[in-house]
């Protein structure tokens, strides 16, 4: 069973629809019991930062969140909130990733929205995939880049576009809106 974290954000469906065409059974919860015994959870999400971590502090599940031992993906708004901080709200996040989420500085069009490539790319969650496939982003918040960064892009600044530590991978991109490669990440992540 797919776990996909109900979280008081945007895009949950997309990405129910998008694990289903791929044949496997998904539940959309917030419960503790039902995120522990899944064998993957998706953190998804578009949305805004505060307004979504304050939902996951008020349940509980930020804690449950970071105790999570099978493989979590973060998408979105779901990878910033794995990150230390946001400047979004100017939100505390979960601290999974040593990465801080901030504004993009205003040199160009904010939101960086439309199909991207990759400037770097490692990693399982990669797997067949090459770093001139694109991506599809919409995003006006990005995370710095750290040790965890599996995957760069640069878009006024270089920004982590993929981040993994231990069972935790994130990316910023939206894979259940980028076509054939998207399907692809999300079948690597769906087979560790």
């Amino acid at each position: 069973m797919i776990a996909i974290l109900k979280y008081n954000a945007g895009n949950i469906q997309s990405v129910e629809n998008a694990i289903q065409q791929l044949g496997y059974d998904t539940v959309v919860t917030d419960d503790e019991e039902v995120l522990k015994s899944a064998n993957k959870v998706i953190f998804p999400g578009v949305g805004e930062a505060s307004s979504a971590m304050a939902y996951l502090v008020e349940r509980g599940l930020d804690k449950v969140i970071r105790d999570l031992t099978q493989p979590v993906l973060g998408i979105c708004l779901g990878m910033q909130l794995l990150c230390k901080s946001s400047e979004e709200g100017n939100v505390e996040g979960l601290g999974i990733f040593d990465n801080e989420v901030k504004l993009f500085p205003s040199d160009d069009i904010v939101p960086h929205m439309g199909w991207n490539d990759f400037n770097k790319l490692e990693g399982a969650l990669f797997k067949e995939i090459k770093v001139t496939d694109d991506f599809y982003f919409v995003h006006s918040y990005y995370a710095t880049l750290s040790e965890s960064t599996i995957a760069i892009n640069n878009y006024i600044v270089p920004f982590s576009a993929a981040l993994q530590k231990g069972n935790f991978y994130a990316v910023q991109f939206h894979p259940e809106k980028s076509g054939r490669v998207g399907e692809l990440l999300l079948k690597n992540f769906l087979e560790l």
